[in-house]
């Protein structure tokens, strides 16, 4: 087996490639966009096109690479390699990517697994979760979910896709719709996509908010907004944050109480809501626990390059060959 990894990191904007050397250290890496546009097989052709010439550029055969990780925002069946679909990539869906890229690439070893995955696996390894057995990595971002390590292992469930607490149900039938298809589950209260959705509606309803001038128009407001005019004491975005705080509080005492785990990650935009955001989940939290057992918060130490070590990762981390 060759020692070479790339690992692939791909995003609805664009897509992150690694060259790690056999102790798995990174020392090449490029971006290119990625294209919604395309249909599944013109995206994987192009994606195997990058890997060759990562490949050609560094002088490397197919005999000497370990294999090809991939990162995606999909649904994917784990063992087939499967990708059931895709939250920001549309047009990917229903599709044998594993099968399709090992053809592409003479038979090297691939392996695809959900962003949140890859990202737990590269800051239990390299990053925040250094040291534990245990670890919940905490995706808090445009949607919501989870990479669950149980004893030093990434644990998938049946299908593949264990982890998407996010879409746990906390008012069912009530609220906005998410893109899961439910009302009522945490992402449709508290990500950062949904929560100015709730703001939305209540400039709709005649509220006032600072966002609406700082952002140009009610449409065009983001978690950066929601920020700003928080900061400037605006009540509908203080409004916003506690709420963002009440469920993301709930969301973690659920899984403490699941899993029993005590080491939370915490990665994605809504960490940069910082001491607006945090000091309040980890109050809420405290008041639920109700016990002094020691109980980690921490931030994701890996910054952009998370994606790419994490998918590396799934070729070391893997211990059944497929």
């Amino acid at each position: 087996m060759g020692q070479y990894t790339i690992g692939v990191d791909v995003g609805g904007t664009k897509i992150a490639y690694g060259l790690f050397d056999g102790n798995q250290n990174l020392i090449a890496k490029k971006k290119v966009p990625s294209d919604p546009s395309l249909e599944a097989e013109p995206f994987f052709d192009a994606l195997a096109e990058s890997i060759q010439d990562m490949m050609r550029e560094h002088h490397l055969s197919a005999d000497q690479m370990r294999g090809i990780g991939i990162g995606m925002p999909s649904f994917i069946l784990f063992e087939e390699g499967k990708i059931l679909k895709t939250t920001n990539l549309t047009k990917i869906h229903d599709f044998p990517a594993r099968a399709y890229l090992m053809k592409k690439l003479g038979g090297m070893r691939v392996l695809l697994d959900n962003d949140t995955h890859v990202a737990a696996l590269a800051e239990h390894k390299k990053g925040a979760g250094r040291g534990f057995q245990h670890m919940v990595y905490c995706a808090v971002s445009t949607g919501i979910a989870s990479g669950i390590i149980i004893r030093n292992q990434l644990f998938r469930g049946r299908y593949g896709w264990a982890g998407e607490t996010g879409h746990m149900l906390i008012t069912p039938g009530q609220g906005i719709e998410c893109g899961c298809g439910n009302k009522g589950c945490f992402m449709s209260y508290c990500s950062g996509s949904m929560i100015v959705k709730h703001i939305r509606q209540k400039i709709a309803a005649g509220e006032k908010t600072r966002m609406t001038e700082l952002a140009g128009s009610p449409e065009q407001i983001t978690a950066v907004h929601i920020q700003q005019a928080f900061d400037q004491g605006d009540p509908m975005a203080k409004w916003a944050v506690e709420q963002m705080a009440q469920y993301l509080a709930v969301w973690l005492y659920n899984l403490y109480q699941v899993l029993n785990i005590n080491c939370f990650v915490f990665g994605g935009g809504l960490v940069h809501f910082g001491d607006r955001l945090f000091p309040r989940i980890r109050e809420l939290f405290d008041q639920y626990n109700g016990n002094d057992l020691p109980v980690y918060f921490r931030f994701a130490e890996l910054g952009e390059d998370f994606g790419i070590i994490g998918a590396a990762e799934l070729l070391v981390s893997e211990t059944n060959c497929v």
